[in-house]
């Protein structure tokens, strides 16, 4: 089989599009060929995404909504059915941090962490099934908080950890369809997310310091990923975790 990163024809969904690792996503995945269905809660940044697709010739139909609310799944799938009359590739980027102490997390936050994080790409992905033939890619985003343990983040790390798995479980009922199931876990990514974060003094000098390759990741770094498992390159990829963390799971 020859070894292709060529999207052309296929149609991915990209949730999470109106910002930081989405948005590098959508373009990316337009710039390998695909048509994009972007999906965010802020119109004007995703209108932005969108712009960003068009103005290198690619195709995006927008739709404004929020990942979590009743309804959703159908009406991004629908969306991309009437757009492109076809979905291939399932992005799951939209994701939810709220760092707090174990002792101090509320319910509320942990359920909007889960929410975003867990059940909404669960349904989406249920949502999409019927309409995915042999040789979709279903992609979801994880994180380093997935594979270890970080303070102030019980949620958030519970929430990862589950979509490890859950990829694991999808990959052993999809696989048999033709319909691969991957997941990356990106490090410290330079995006919107942390952004409070970084704003604390020392912060990136420390966690740059701690990370083997000496700096932050980049979305377009996490989108090339995306690119590869959404790709005939990774047709023999099911059930996979790649970490895209500067080395910082190999300490």
């Amino acid at each position: 089989m020859p070894v292709t990163l060529d999207l052309s024809g296929r149609v991915a969904i990209v949730t999470g599009a109106s910002s930081g690792i989405g948005v590098a996503t959508a373009r990316a995945l337009a710039e390998a060929g695909a048509g994009v269905v972007a999906v965010g809660r802020d119109a004007a940044r995703l209108r932005r995404c969108a712009e960003g697709v068009e103005a290198i010739g690619g195709r995006c139909r927008e739709v404004l909504t929020d990942v979590t609310a009743d309804g959703a799944p159908e009406q991004i799938v629908g969306a991309a059915l009437e757009a492109f009359a076809r979905v291939d590739v399932l992005v799951h980027c939209a994701g939810l941090f709220e760092p707090v102490p174990f002792a101090e997390t509320s319910p509320e936050s942990l359920d909007r962490q889960w929410g975003t994080n867990v059940r909404a790409p669960f349904l989406l992905t249920q949502a999409a099934l019927p309409h995915l033939e042999a040789g979709s890619s279903v992609i979801f985003i994880s994180s380093i908080a997935g594979h270890v343990g970080f303070p102030s983040s019980a949620a958030y790390c519970a929430t990862k950890g589950a979509v490890e798995l859950l990829v694991r479980a999808l990959s052993l009922e999809l696989s048999p369809l033709g319909i691969r199931a991957n997941v990356i876990a990106p490090g410290n990514v330079l995006t919107p997310m942390n952004e409070h974060l970084r704003a604390l003094p020392g912060y990136e000098e420390r966690v740059a310091g701690e990370t083997p390759a000496g700096r932050f990741g980049e979305p377009e770094e996490i989108a090339a990923a995306v690119v590869f498992f959404a790709s005939d390159a990774a047709s023999f990829v099911h059930g996979a975790s790649l970490l895209v963390d500067g080395g910082w799971i190999a300490r």
